[in-house]
């Protein structure tokens, strides 16, 4: 008998609400993105970035990987729709060699906030009416580590 790695499924996933962006977060946390890969297009009142996203979802409840021989990372292509304008703090948009690790995405009186690991990094979308879209993209790619979250001191 033969034993198969199951396929690697993708994530597709659309966030109108608090409750909705609860799961578009908790899928997008320990994600990795370059400042090179974030863009505004105020013309099109969007907000894109591909993140490196670690694949939770394929963690069983033993934390090993469910049903593969490693565990996994993906690109995924995370858009917001409904930017009037974005705002950022702990975020030097000269230093173009930078990765950020995010650590979630909440709701705001006025849009969202997309809230990174250290230096209080964080980037506030202006949007009253949003519209979260992620989507993975490509092949994932198998990773021998799990994020690990000991060395985090979340400021919000």
């Amino acid at each position: 008998m033969t034993t198969e790695t199951a396929p690697s499924s993708i994530v597709k996933l659309k966030a109108e609400d608090a409750e909705d962006l609860k799961i578009v977060a908790a899928c997008l946390q320990d994600a990795i993105v370059s400042l090179t890969d974030i863009a505004y297009w105020p013309d099109q009142q969007r907000f894109v970035m591909v993140v490196n996203r670690f694949k939770w979802e394929a963690v069983g409840p033993d934390g090993q990987p469910q049903g593969r021989p490693s565990f996994e990372r993906t690109f995924c292509a995370v858009s917001v729709l409904g930017v009037t304008a974005v705002r950022r703090r702990g975020i030097d948009l000269l230093d173009r060699g930078r990765l950020l690790n995010f650590l979630t995405m909440t709701p705001a009186e006025d849009g969202l906030h997309v809230l990174f690991a250290g230096n209080d990094a964080v980037i506030h979308l202006l949007a009253p009416h949003w519209r979260c879209l992620i989507e993975d993209v490509g092949t994932p790619w198998p990773t021998a580590t799990i994020p690990s979250h000991l060395d985090i001191d979340l400021k919000l």
